[in-house]
């Protein structure tokens, strides 16, 4: 053993194990310090053992690489841009995973076996608990851009080498990968690598930004500086909003200035975070000058320049005018509604986007309605004369799940059957693909269908090469996908590519348009069993009375046993399921049964609840209640309803 390494291997003992003299102040950086602890105690890694570099075979490193598949083509400009700033001063630059994994690399080919043999390469593993200290995995351990340089690696056979990294977030505030630039050769100075840290927490802004932009392209974004010159150019704070002003994504430094108490800005109003209303962001857009688009941070006071980026119109076809007078429906989405206006305005912004292809998520309660809603967008679209392929993620089996969508080909596994299996995705082809419950899909198969979302290929299992598929898919789900984004049981490069438009379809108990569906409800079944039903005013009575926390699937059982036991079409109070008969007694929902009536009678209740559950949007509320935006202000006025936000 040579001197220094022994030298350091002292160093690195006697810092680990707490033996560094009282009084005496180490040379070491901290951050060093106590992951060379971490690396003794947590990890169980021996000092005085050298380690070989671990790289991942092609099977594993694959798997890797597809599971951030799009995020890794649109970091991969970012690197290039990076290294044709270093090329020629002998730096290799990583990108790895967020479990330290070597998922891209660019170095000077000349080098390649050298590089290799360090572990600078492609599939090498630079998690802390394989490889000590060093820059990848102490910046995972910490979560800070840090520089590792020669003697701070806890491994004395890195001691050559300097390695610098930055975390890059996700648009949701998670670890996505880490960017280290690193060379096997360097000054002994430490100091010589200020500018490589600089470098990378740059290029890592800019990838982290370019995420954004790229996975909210149909949403509201919000560039902010407190530079007015670099406003538009390169905003230090980007924040996406979705339809109702409510923060869907930002970059980290945004997360930095929002976040409270570590608490994340997800899903906070714009409204609740700056002193700007998002009914006006529209006077934010580049048209004005820069020095008139200025707001303040309600919880500092900091000004802002800002520049608003709204999202895409939809262009009518050329030859098209708009046809005003008459209902822009098409003839598949005017009957899913019977005027109600919350509804009616989904149906208004669902039309304009039926014959995009952009992926669509539909949010509702169990019950309410979403299939047939999809469906109803799938036969106003051009594809309407190809297959509508409903599938319920949570009713597949998870080891089932793979084999249903993606196919296999013949004797592929154990149980495969001899001719194979097309997949339902492929029966899809050139026509929609529903998924029912996808918030109940296993994690392991999202992956699989992110690469569907983001290629429009499959690879049936037992496959190598990709079938190209082109299908329209429409998602839909009772539960919270930005909950279950932060629980980490749902990925959310899946969640931002599903959502290019999300439709939220209303409870049964809030929609004015409960005898209209009741009416045609009824007509349909008297049209299949060739007899007219009627209900007596005690039976519609009751029917209107009831909660229905079962939604519109609850009133179609209610009304199919009715007709059922009915007499001669004519269907009375008794002959309706018992807990519709004693609506008035029935306690599924005491509160909000309670609640409505209040509502009904009292306007300024009605538009407090209303705006309250529009999250105190104006322009949201107005839609819902079919009035325009200067009336609802008018009536907040009259009433004195002030939104929370606004109270003090």
């Amino acid at each position: 053993m040579d001197s220094a390494r022994a030298a350091h291997i002292d160093e690195l003992v006697r810092v680990s194990t707490g033996r560094v003299s009282t009084g005496v102040r180490s040379a070491r950086d901290p951050i060093i310090e106590s992951s060379w602890r971490r690396c003794v105690a947590d990890h169980k890694l021996d000092p005085t053992v050298g380690r070989e570099p671990h790289i991942l075979p092609q099977e594993r490193l694959r798997e890797h690489r597809d599971a951030m598949d799009e995020f890794l083509r649109m970091a991969r400009f970012g690197l290039e841009a990076l290294y044709r700033q270093v090329a020629g001063m002998g730096y290799v630059l990583l990108l790895t995973d967020s479990n330290g994994v070597t998922v891209d690399f660019i170095g000077d080919p000349t080098f390649d076996n050298h590089l290799r043999r360090a572990g600078l390469y492609l599939g090498a593993d630079w998690n802390e608990g394989h490889a000590g200290t060093c820059a990848v995995g102490t910046c995972i351990a910490t979560a800070q851009a840090l520089t590792v340089h020669q003697t701070d690696h806890f491994d004395s056979t890195h001691i050559p080498l300097t390695c610098t990294a930055a975390p890059v977030f996700d648009s949701g505030g998670e670890l996505a990968a880490v960017l280290d630039i690193s060379a096997l050769h360097s000054p002994e100075p430490k100091i010589s690598q200020y500018l490589a840290l600089q470098m990378v927490r740059a290029y890592v802004h800019k990838i982290e930004t370019a995420n954004l932009y790229n996975n909210f392209r149909r949403d509201w974004v919000v560039k902010l500086s407190a530079s007015q010159e670099f406003a538009e150019v390169d905003p230090d704070f980007v924040l996406a909003l979705d339809g109702s002003g409510r923060v869907v994504g930002f970059n980290h430094k945004a997360r930095d200035l929002l976040a409270e108490d570590g608490v994340s800005p997800l899903g906070r109003s714009f409204a609740e975070l700056f002193d700007c209303e998002v009914d006006d962001l529209v006077h934010f857009v580049r048209s004005l000058p820069t020095e008139q688009r200025t707001l303040r941070l309600r919880r500092t006071g900091l000004p802002l320049f800002a520049q608003a980026m709204p999202p895409p119109a939809v262009s009518l076809p050329r030859g098209h005018a708009p046809n005003h007078g008459v209902d822009p429906l098409p003839e598949p989405l005017r009957v899913v509604s019977g005027g109600d206006p919350a509804l009616k305005a989904v149906l208004t912004r669902a039309a304009k986007l039926v014959n995009t292809r952009m992926s669509l998520l539909i949010h509702g309660e169990t019950g309410t309605g979403k299939e047939h809603l999809a469906k109803a967008l799938h036969r106003a679209s051009i594809r309407r004369n190809k297959p509508f392929v409903a599938i319920n993620c949570a009713a597949l089996p998870e080891n089932l799940i793979e084999s249903e969508l993606f196919g296999y080909e013949p004797g592929s596994f154990t149980g495969a059957t001899a001719r194979g299996k097309k997949g339902l995705i492929l029966e899809a082809d050139g026509g929609t693909l529903f998924l029912d419950e996808i918030g109940d899909m296993p994690l392991s198969s999202q992956t699989r269908l992110l690469r569907v979302l983001a290629e429009r290929e499959v690879t049936p299992i037992g496959r190598t090469k990709a079938m190209s598929v082109d299908v329209r898919v429409i998602g839909a789900t009772h539960r919270d996908l930005v909950d279950l984004v932060k629980a980490g049981k749902f990925r959310d490069d899946l969640y931002f590519r599903l959502n290019g438009a999300v439709f939220t379809v209303p409870p049964l108990r809030q929609r004015s348009d409960l005898d209209w569906l009741i009416e045609r409800l009824l007509a349909e079944r008297a049209e299949r069993d060739g007899v007219g039903y009627r209900l007596t005013p005690a039976a519609l009575a009751a029917l209107r009375g009831h909660g229905w926390p079962g939604n519109v699937r609850e009133l179609v059982n209610a009304l199919d046993y009715a007709c059922a036991v009915s007499d001669g079409g004519l269907i009375d109070l008794a002959d309706l399921p018992e807990p519709v008969q004693h609506s008035g007694l029935f306690r599924a929902w005491p509160e909000e049964a309670v609640q409505t009536v209040v509502v009904e009678e009292d306007p300024a209740a009605r538009l407090r609840e209303t705006l309250r559950r529009h999250h105190w949007n104006v322009s949201a509320t107005a839609r819902a209640l079919g009035v325009d935006r200067s009336t609802v202000h008018r009536q907040m006025h009259r009433f004195g309803i002030v939104a929370p936000h606004r109270a003090e």
